[in-house]
């Protein structure tokens, strides 16, 4: 991979409008994203990430509880100056008009993010490229959409939900992208046109799988497979998480266990 350090990207965008209906009643009164997964939440794990990987911006798509993300975030943590676009119509609009809400405040490249992964902080090492994706094998426990990759790991196919039966090895999507300004701007006029038509309800996902497939979006391939990540979509999801991300414990309470 080419990983010149000129072109690394120093800005986020997190889609977290929506009201995280399967993880209630945690989501009763706040978003899914400020979870707490071992008494830290999804967003502050997000946020020290972010910072450890040297990102200097980032732009969160707000819609439930809005704010709570603002009170928690401010407009600045460390170096990492922190911007919100606010989306109204989030109880009936999908991930596809998030996406699209950020066409106007984001001219650069980007990594875009959800707001349910946990994940390890060196898995971003190579998705602070541009126009890269990151994917993880296929595994009993996962759902959700694949693609298939070819042989230099870009990605050839989308493929929706996994009961459809296809040759070759499954590739979960991770929900993570790194886009350059060109793919950007490649994606905003389609994302336009769905908008346009009234598509507001489906995923960008959609959109991406299109332009992949006519060769309009080329997109490398990123493992997900050698370090700890999760998609948090349910109390149970929650649980197995919690499994994988163990509570962090301070410098002073691990010497106080030690002499204990």
């Amino acid at each position: 991979m080419n990983t010149n350090s000129d072109n690394r990207i120093s800005t986020a965008l997190l889609l977290a409008a929506g009201t995280g209906s399967r993880l209630f009643p945690l989501t009763k009164s706040s978003p899914k994203c400020l979870t707490l997964v071992n008494e830290k939440s999804i967003l502050e794990r997000l946020i020290r990430n972010l910072k450890k990987q040297g990102f200097k911006r980032l732009v969160i798509v707000t819609g439930y509880q809005k704010e709570c993300i603002m009170d928690f975030l401010g407009n600045q943590s460390g170096d990492l100056r922190i911007e919100y676009i606010n989306s109204p119509d989030f109880r009936t609009t999908n991930n596809i008009y998030s996406l699209w809400m950020a066409r106007n405040i984001i001219n650069e490249p980007f990594v875009l993010f959800e707001s349910d992964l946990v994940l390890n902080t060196s898995l971003l090492d190579e998705m602070v490229y541009p126009d890269r994706m990151a994917v993880a094998k296929m595994q009993p426990w996962l759902d959700g959409t694949t693609v298939t990759l070819d042989q230099e790991n870009k990605v050839t196919h989308f493929q929706k939900g996994t009961t459809k039966s296809y040759s070759g090895i499954r590739f979960k999507t991770v929900n993570i992208y790194s886009f350059s300004l060109s793919s950007w701007r490649a994606i905003v006029k389609r994302l336009t046109q769905y908008i346009d038509a009234g598509n507001v309800n489906c995923y960008y996902e959609t959109v991406f799988s299109e332009m992949v497939e006519e060769q309009s979006l080329a997109l490398e391939s990123v493992s997900f497979d050698h370090k700890p990540w999760y998609e948090i979509d349910t109390i149970h999801d929650l649980a197995e998480a919690e499994k994988l991300f163990p509570l962090e414990l301070t410098k002073r309470e691990r010497r106080e266990q030690a002499y204990a």
